[in-house]
């Protein structure tokens, strides 16, 4: 069966599957990671491998530039102290409390590999959170907080995995070199963001009476600014939030409210077809990485760790989370200008927020891109244990939680 074929297939099954979970009242990520894990499993299926290169590039922009297109501005401006500790202290805190499990607890992981295993799981996913939330009526504060931290987030998990592998590699790690690093990667980011979005709205006012040409503009715009990005060296992913943040605001000047409509319209095909082409994949990826585990028992095993380092992070996410709502009371009663009433954080929207840490595709594509060898040639030491490790904790985070996060919604009875 050639490749084209088996696509068509994998869509075909990936829309019939998501017209069931609305059917049956299940998020349709979880059934869609199911479905992919079954497929998987079928013989006459051939071993799909993902190329990081090619989900950062086909997925990332759409996706990252959609959501924060769509994000409301005031809110993510006021609730920005809380999207940055998640964003970025949470994901080195995650990266080093995983690192700390990993390494006491598997045997074989130095603390170099174990700093590449919590650098891949430290980041949640923008995808499963705005999927999984969707259709559960949270406020509208708290939906902004998610996807406002997982648009940002992982340009700090890339980070940190780039270091980590470096320092697997026999790289010396310098603290202050890897911060001086790390704030010209997301500065650069922000300032190529910033002129491509000018670049943008300066030729939407020029094709005004074309709107054929603006919405191809509108949907090309996120790859060539996460590319040119890339080429600079600096984060393709803030580049594209950025983007997306500049032209939400611009977006009642420049596009009309009919266009705006049809242009809705397109890229909710887009955002569903890739949404679930993500998930599938992510299904996918288990039979073929246990074939690469030799045995059951060490299987065993693995599942166990990755049980534990998913517990971890949960953890880990609810103490931070709730250590910034005790920051911002403080904060607030203090007088400080910065923190409004509005930015405070309730007990059950923390619980939420603590528990829609779901990991996806990006610790996915992260993982599955490791390199096969070390600069001597040598095989990259516990790749097999680090992949798989990795797929079964973001399997257990879209099942586990993804399963669960309703029924917390419910009980919670979020108005």
């Amino acid at each position: 069966m050639g490749n084209y074929s088996i696509v068509l297939i994998i869509l075909a099954i990936m829309i019939s599957l998501s017209a069931l979970a609305e059917r049956i009242k299940l998020p349709y990520p979880v059934l869609l990671v199911l479905g992919g894990i079954a497929i998987g499993f079928f013989p006459w299926l051939p071993n799909i491998s993902l190329d990081p290169e090619i989900i950062f590039l086909i997925f990332l922009p759409p996706l990252l530039f959609e959501a924060a297109f769509n994000i409301s501005f005031g809110e993510f401006k006021t609730n920005i102290n809380t999207i940055g500790t998640l964003a970025i202290s949470l994901v080195f805190l995650t990266t080093v409390g995983i690192a700390v499990a990993a390494h006491y607890m598997i045997p074989g992981m130095t603390w170099p590999l174990s700093f590449v295993l919590g650098a891949i799981l430290s980041a949640t996913d923008s995808v499963a959170a705005t999927s999984i939330t969707k259709g559960l009526n949270l406020q509208h504060k708290t939906i902004t907080i998610l996807e406002g931290e997982s648009l940002v987030n992982d340009a700090s998990a890339l980070v940190a995995y780039r270091f980590a592998v470096a320092a697997v590699t026999g790289v010396t790690f310098v603290l202050w070199k890897a911060s001086i690093q790390f704030v010209g990667l997301m500065a650069g980011g922000l300032l190529v963001g910033y002129v491509m979005a000018k670049i943008l709205t300066f030729v939407l006012d020029r094709v005004k009476q074309n709107n054929l040409v603006i919405i191809s503009f509108m949907l090309l715009q996120p790859f060539i600014t996460y590319v040119v990005a890339e080429d600079l060296h600096v984060s393709g992913v803030i580049a594209v939030v950025t983007l997306g943040l500049i032209m939400a605001r611009v977006k009642n000047k420049e596009v009309p409210v009919s266009l705006r409509q049809q242009s809705k319209s397109i890229w909710e095909i887009i955002i569903f077809l890739l949404n679930g082409l993500i998930f599938i994949l992510i299904g996918l990826q288990l039979p073929f990485v246990v074939k690469s585990i030799h045995s059951n028992y060490v299987l065993l095993q693995y599942v166990g760790y990755a049980f534990i380092i998913t517990i971890t992070a949960l953890l880990l996410r609810m103490a931070r989370v709730f250590l910034q709502k005790i920051n911002l009371q403080r904060a607030f009663k203090k007088g400080r200008k910065k923190v409004t009433e509005d930015a405070l954080l309730d007990f059950k929207n923390s619980l939420i927020i603590s528990w829609s840490g779901m990991r996806g595709i990006v610790s996915l594509a992260i993982a599955i891109g490791l390199p096969i060898t070390l600069s001597d040639g040598t095989p990259f030491p516990e790749r097999s244990a680090i992949i798989f490790i990795s797929v079964i904790v973001v399997l257990f985070t879209l099942i586990g939680q993804g399963l669960t996060l309703p029924w917390l919604v419910k009980r919670l009875k979020i108005k």
